[in-house]
């Protein structure tokens, strides 16, 4: 069982920067793969970054890439996503997920965070 906890959300000008954590608990978190996904209002939830449990392999969205970089630390159990030149349509809930290979789709991560929003002003 993995608890996954995200912070770091906020209100932030389009053009600024944030960074989000995601807090795991257990003792295995190295051997999971990480991901970020997103959710606007009205939408589907949508793939943002993922990490390999060595943090060797990085995959990204197109709409993110350049933008935003995911890493982690295992010996701190922590996983974060750097947010870089945030535009208004990157405002969502995010919500940070764990599982056992990399991939887009909902269904390949088995835990998941209670999301943190970020919102991005014009």
């Amino acid at each position: 069982q993995v608890q996954l906890v995200e912070s770091g959300g906020g209100l932030v000008q389009a053009g600024g920067s944030l960074r989000l954590s995601c807090a795991a608990s257990g003792r295995t978190f190295s051997r999971y793969v990480m991901g970020w996904f997103r959710q606007a209002p009205g939408k589907e939830r949508e793939f943002v970054a993922a990490i390999t449990g060595s943090g060797g392999s990085t995959y990204y969205a197109d709409s993110v890439k350049g933008r935003f970089t995911i890493s982690r630390d295992n010996g701190a159990n922590m996983a974060y996503l750097q947010m870089y030149s945030l535009k208004p349509e990157d405002t969502a809930v995010y919500y940070c997920a764990a599982g056992r290979r990399p991939g887009e789709g909902l269904g390949t991560y088995d835990y998941w965070g209670q999301g943190t929003q970020v919102s991005v002003s014009s």
